[in-house]
């Protein structure tokens, strides 16, 4: 029996130090097979799970890069909108520029005629000329600097925003302007021309009187009559003045006015010119302040070189010393 099973066993032998004896251990033939089998079967098992678990990484990776590419896309889309709406802003605000370009040419238009007014009526008192509308320039070919300060994307979106506000501001300002800004001044024409239109200058060189408005003897009869202006002396051929700006409404000649002008002012006053020797203007001319209209004379019912001045207000002929500086 101990001869037969003995071709299904194996000896091994265990080599020690050289002083020990040689070991001999028996094995059975199927463990010495199983052994070798066993280790490769984990062995395989081991790169099975490997190559399993590199599937399952490898799968999560893909995932994790599929997940980043559609936020990368989301990423790349709102910039892609984000852009269009700058490109959208930007035409909008470039149209509402030109719009207010144009419209401020129209402003410094009527800042250029306010300021001709200014310079035509105004005081040398009055406080300066009015600030140019495009005093401010800027030249990129001099020195800059400053410090960095990155600017993201939604803040370019709320400046374009604030931009836009800002144009929608300025536009209702110019819009204020422009309705304003024509009815000053055509008030200031206005409150000029009555101005320029109410008797203030002496008609005459000479300030001397030879009669007073009133009541007086009459030179001719001798008698007590109205004197219903103020008689100013002086001598044949002496310049005579428009007391005010007008419109002539009489350039004639009779017995008792000799040659005689009547001009017509604002506010229903008109300032009367008597015993003329020679009349400048025709009926229908407008005159300014100052102008030259006559000459003094001695025609009419006069006894002498003189200007009979009247001033008429509403149809009632009042002393002229009262508008006269």
């Amino acid at each position: 029996m101990r001869s037969a099973s003995l071709p299904h066993r194996m000896t091994l032998l265990v080599l020690r130090e050289a002083n020990q004896p040689v070991k001999q251990i028996q094995v059975s033939k199927p463990f010495v097979i199983a052994v070798p089998i066993a280790a490769l079967l984990s062995i395989s098992g081991l790169i099975i799970s490997l190559q399993m678990q590199s599937g399952h990484t490898i799968s999560r990776l893909e995932d994790t890069l599929r997940l980043q590419n559609l936020k990368f896309e989301a990423i790349v889309t709102d910039k892609n909108e984000a852009i269009q709406r700058l490109q959208s802003q930007v035409i909008t605000l470039s149209g509402q520029s030109k719009e207010l370009m144009d419209r401020m040419e129209r402003v410094s238009e009527l800042e250029a005629e306010l300021q001709s007014f200014i310079d035509k009526y105004g005081s040398k008192g009055d406080a300066g000329k009015l600030s140019s509308l495009s005093s401010l320039s800027l030249d990129e070919s001099l020195g800059r600097g400053g410090e960095f300060i990155a600017v993201h994307d939604q803040e370019i979106e709320e400046l374009a925003q604030e931009t836009s506000d800002d144009f929608l501001e300025i536009s209702a300002m110019l819009d204020e302007i422009e309705k304003n800004v024509p009815t000053t001044l055509q008030k200031a024409k206005q409150t000029q021309y009555s101005i320029s239109g109410t008797p203030s200058e002496w008609p005459t060189l000479s300030t001397r009187l030879t009669s007073n408005f009133g009541y007086r003897t009459d030179p001719f009869t001798g008698k007590a009559a109205f004197h219903a202006g103020i008689d100013i002396a002086g001598k044949i051929g002496d310049p005579v003045y428009a007391v005010a700006a007008g419109k002539v409404i009489a350039a004639e000649s009779n017995r008792s006015r000799g040659k005689y002008i009547i001009i017509q002012h604002p506010n229903g006053l008109q300032s009367w010119y008597m015993h003329l020797s020679e009349i400048k203007v025709s009926e229908g001319d407008t005159v300014k302040k100052g102008q030259t209209i006559a000459k003094m004379g001695n025609s009419g019912r006069s006894t002498g070189p003189h200007l009979h001045f009247e001033i008429v207000k509403g149809d009632k002929k009042v002393n002229p010393l009262s508008y006269l500086q």
